[in-house]
């Protein structure tokens, strides 16, 4: 393959930049479109421009270039030599003649260009004849990438109806060849598929419609773009990928019903809300646009209603009203369904409403008897004999049939014991007299039942008044204590008096006070009528003895306004008391009671003064006992004293016997009651040996501890009182064993105690006492 050849394959030219490193200058010549050689010269060199393209292949090396130095005298005194990037590998040269091959194929898109270095050495000495030289060369591009959608397959929405040219999405390929030079790079995209709906920019690769489209035929649209490279030139590489464009629903499609005309019937029994029947718009719509809501648009009778269901978006006709047969048979009745939401854009098309009509029809029943009011009120005067006509219900039986009625009265047994109901004609009359003191109403329930059916029932309430009749006389509101003092004065006010009446009056009541025919002539006290339904009792003349008369019994008549007018007797007890003007009612009172029980003031006090003596000798008889508890306690705690010897310290031994004054620990809060100790010794002897062989957890062992925790609380001889320690456990499987002396089989006499002796004088006594102990046994 000739250096021509190579350079007709070449799209991209290989720049070489010769640069010195002794200057850093470096100059670039690029070639002209037939590849004309041009010669430069650089300190002694001479050389040819060098090309070489990206993917050449071959089974022996390329030639690139060669490299030229204007002393070289082609006698083979010269070598030429070449390092950098790629030197010896990629690229090698004759060092005879300078020639550069390339050995490998190359890739723009890895690696776009090379820079290296080349010295002329004189073979000789191996010394350079000229100064190291830097050049780069390029590798051109050709087209071995095809384009890419990375972000493929798209998804894109757009709005039904939109207009033509829309945006609908920018989709974009990448191509891995050269930007900068040639068409390698440059893309143009085209539809294969989505004509004549969408359209794309060539250069941009944007999607827009090309027609308006109604989701209601179809929502979806498959669109595959195709980009290629070289601008579409013949042998450009080309790549496709899928949008999925959806359309996304407006309000533009009305409701309309599935039917023109509804029929629905209902029964006259049906109660207010019951459900007639539904009607049901379609729209073609989805989502909010699809939401509706229903009106009756007629109804005259205002018998129906209209609700709608979000969920089914379906319309449910109530009833509003109950409905009668015998009064009207079928009802017409107009609905209208309207868009809840509205697109203003789309008014021009039309009302985005539709309107059917409703014909409902009342179905006949055996209905129960209907009274002529839901609600009766009735008048009786109290104290009416038995038998009296307190009113009349009356009820029919709404159907054509008109079965007769029966009545009767329900709600309470006490209600029949004082009225009671002919069942035939609804009269209603009293079982015995009523009083209005007791109860001014009484209610009633009526039930009328058919005799043909006796399941149709309906009820009444009958509210009762009893009348007020004056058979009351008035009378005092309370019982009045009343004092006068024995030097009072005549005409002084000692009482005002008023009344109280049960009965009810039409008007105010107004009562007359008089005294009784028998006191008319009473020369003690006047009465003295207010006119303001009070009056005033006054003293007739001046001073009252207590040892004369106490007390006075006064009769006064109190007078109504009703009709009869009806009168009654009061009497008012006055006390005469020992004081000057003001009366002490506590005192008077006092006084009261001892003239009562017939006692004087001295008997009285009398009584009082040996009360307080025998109070007084009891006092002292439970203070003496009290001081010989306390004095025979204090013997016991001396007796204690004296027994109880302290090992508080760390020496002493026996030499310090100072005794331990326990009144510190005998408080009365602690204080126990003296138990004698148990004698458990064996018991504890056997509950160590078998708590050897068990856990803490074990019941044995529990029970140990718990008969030494209760020895120690019951035994108040026991010092300290407060702490008691036993070591009478090691635990299982100890390798130490037990610390406590019982049940060991260790004896004293296998022990040595002489180290005692050494212990100083302190531990003399006790020494002496272990180690004559154990001469005396051996």
């Amino acid at each position: 393959m000739n250096f021509s050849a190579l350079l007709s394959l070449v799209l991209m030219l290989l720049q070489l930049w010769p640069c010195s490193l002794s200057t850093q200058n470096c100059s670039t010549q690029n070639t002209d479109q037939d590849f004309t050689a041009v010669r430069r010269v650089k300190r002694g060199w001479v050389w040819e421009p060098l090309f070489v393209t990206e993917e050449q292949t071959s089974m022996v090396p390329v030639y690139v270039g060669q490299l030229k130095s204007d002393l070289d005298k082609q006698d083979g005194n010269l070598k030429y030599n070449l390092t950098g990037e790629g030197a010896g590998s990629t690229f090698i040269i004759d060092e005879n003649n300078g020639k550069i091959y390339v050995t490998q194929k190359l890739d723009r898109e890895k690696k776009s260009f090379y820079t290296l270095r080349a010295q002329v050495l004189s073979r000789s000495t191996q010394l350079p004849v000229e100064p190291e030289s830097e050049f780069i060369i390029k590798v051109r591009d050709i087209n071995d990438h095809e384009p890419q959608f990375l972000n493929g397959p798209y998804v894109a929405t757009v709005p039904e109806m939109s207009p033509e040219g829309t945006s609908v999405i920018q989709v974009t390929a990448t191509d891995g060849d050269d930007h900068s030079y040639g068409n390698n790079a440059r893309l143009l995209y085209s539809l294969i598929q989505g004509q004549p709906y969408f359209s794309v920019e060539p250069k941009t690769g944007v999607i827009r419609m090309a027609s308006q489209m109604d989701r209601e035929t179809k929502d979806q649209y498959l669109v595959i773009i195709q980009a290629k490279d070289m601008l579409g030139q013949a042998g450009a590489f080309s790549a496709t990928a899928t949008v999925t464009i959806n359309l996304s629903d407006i309000n533009d499609n009305p409701p309309k019903f599935q039917q023109r005309l509804y029929h629905m019937n209902v029964s006259e029994e049906a109660p207010v809300g019951t459900t007639v029947g539904k009607v049901f718009a379609e729209d073609s719509d989805i989502g909010e646009n699809a939401a509706m809501n229903y009106f009756i648009e007629e109804d005259s009778a205002g018998v129906f209603d209209i609700i709608t269901n979000n969920e089914t978006q379906e319309g449910i006709i109530l009833l509003k009203k109950r409905v009668d047969y015998e009064s009207k048979r079928r009802y017409s009745i107009r609905a209208k369904v309207v868009n809840r939401y509205i697109d203003y854009r789309f008014l021009e098309e039309g009302p985005f409403e539709d309107k059917t009509v409703v014909k409902i029809s009342v179905e006949n029943t055996d209905e129960p008897p209907v009274f002529t009011l839901e609600n009766y009120v009735m008048e009786i005067a109290e104290g009416a004999m038995s038998g009296s006509l307190v009113g009349v219900v009356t009820a029919r039986d709404p159907d054509d049939d008109d079965s007769p009625v029966r009545y009767s009265i329900v709600h309470g047994m006490h209600l029949k014991k004082l009225f009671s109901i002919n069942e035939h004609n609804g009269t209603i009359i009293t079982t015995k007299p009523l009083d209005r003191e007791i109860a001014s109403w009484h209610n009633i329930t009526v039930t009328a039942t058919e005799t043909r059916n006796p399941e149709k029932i309906s009820e009444a309430n009958v509210y009762i008044q009893v009348l007020d009749v004056n058979d009351h006389a008035p009378e005092f509101p309370k019982y009045y204590e009343t004092f006068v003092c024995e030097n009072a004065v005549s005409g002084q006010l000692i009482q005002s008096i008023s009344a109280v009446d049960q009965d009810d009056s039409a008007e105010d009541h107004i009562f007359y006070f008089s005294l009784a025919q028998e006191a008319t002539n009473n020369s003690h006290f006047t009465l003295k009528d207010n006119q303001d339904n009070t009056a005033g009792i006054f003293t007739a003349k001046s001073g009252f003895r207590r040892q004369e008369q106490f007390y006075f019994y006064l009769p006064i008549v109190i007078l109504d306004n009703g009709t009869p007018p009806l009168t009654s007797t009061n009497t008012l007890t006055i006390t005469v008391c020992d004081c000057d003007t003001e009366v002490n009612t506590f005192y008077c009172r006092y006084g009261a009671f001892m003239y009562t029980m017939g006692l004087s003031t001295e008997a009285l006090v009398a009584v009082l003064a040996c009360i307080l003596v025998l109070l007084v000798f009891f006092l002292a008889i439970v203070a003496i006992r009290q001081q010989r508890k306390k004095s025979s306690f204090s013997e016991k705690m001396e007796e204690f004293r004296e027994n109880i010897v302290r090992y508080d310290d760390e020496g002493g031994g026996e030499e310090d016997t100072e005794a331990f004054d326990i009144s510190a620990l005998r408080t009365r809060t602690v204080m126990r009651t003296q138990k004698p100790r148990k004698k458990i010794t064996t018991e504890i002897h056997s509950l160590y040996r078998q708590s050897l062989q068990v856990g803490p957890d074990n019941a044995i062992f529990r029970q140990f501890i718990s008969e030494k925790l209760e020895e120690a609380n019951t035994d108040p001889t026991a010092p300290p009182y407060d702490s008691l320690q036993t070591y009478a456990f090691e635990g299982t499987g100890s390798l130490a064993g037990s610390l406590s002396s019982l049940g060991s089989n260790t004896s004293d006499a296998d022990q040595s105690y002489d180290y005692l002796i050494d212990w100083g004088p302190n531990f003399k006594k006790l020494a002496g006492m272990y180690t004559s102990h154990r001469s005396v046994r051996e």
